[in-house]
């Protein structure tokens, strides 16, 4: 069965953004793009919302073609944009109204059901980045088999957090891997209820 994996970059106060969507804080290095490249590259679909899709969509078809080295475009970087670039996309959108971009399929609404049949189906597994509603939605129905969190060192106080405030959530930690950037890798597979 396939799983559905969320990648997710954290302050360490369980933010995943600003007050106003900003990402300044993020340290990347080497090894968080390594640790992304081999992520895509041990599945073979990409679960979007709306937004996250047209952010991605307006982005990495454009890096994934560059052949020649720009300002902040390295090889690492093409190479991701390259393998994003030609996964199965799945884009989570009830207007329908989603940017364009090859191997795409819209949903227009997270029924269990229908997900369970994405899981059952042949393939690699599905990844997710961004989309905090419908990984809320998903994690509501059970369906998600993991969190990847790289987690940074940094206490924002104030953002939009990963999971709902207003309620637990039990996770496992499954291993932990810190990279050299202070980005620790925390896997977590949900908890019981």
């Amino acid at each position: 069965m396939r799983k559905i994996l969320v990648s997710m970059w954290t302050t360490l106060d369980g933010l995943v953004a600003g007050p106003n969507d900003e990402m300044n804080w993020v340290r990347g290095d080497d090894e968080m793009m390594a640790y992304e490249q081999s992520f895509v590259e041990a599945a073979d679909t990409l679960m979007l919302g709306r937004k996250t899709f047209g952010d991605f969509a307006g982005h990495f078809p454009g890096v994934a073609k560059d052949t020649e080295p720009k300002t902040g475009t390295d090889e690492m970087q093409r190479g991701y944009a390259r393998r994003v670039d030609v996964m199965k996309k799945i884009v989570v959108s009830a207007s329908g109204n989603v940017a364009e971009w090859r191997n795409s399929q819209v949903l227009s609404k997270l029924d269990g059901e229908e997900i369970g049949r994405l899981k059952n189906a042949r393939g690699g597994d599905i990844v997710m980045y961004g989309s905090l509603s419908v990984i809320d939605a998903l994690r509501k129905l059970g369906l998600i088999d993991e969190y990847q969190l790289l987690v940074h060192p940094i206490v924002l106080g104030n953002g939009r957090p990963l999971f709902d405030r207003t309620r637990p959530v039990n996770l496992e930690l499954q291993s932990v891997k810190p990279f050299k950037s202070g980005v620790t890798l925390m896997r977590f597979r949900p908890g019981e209820a």
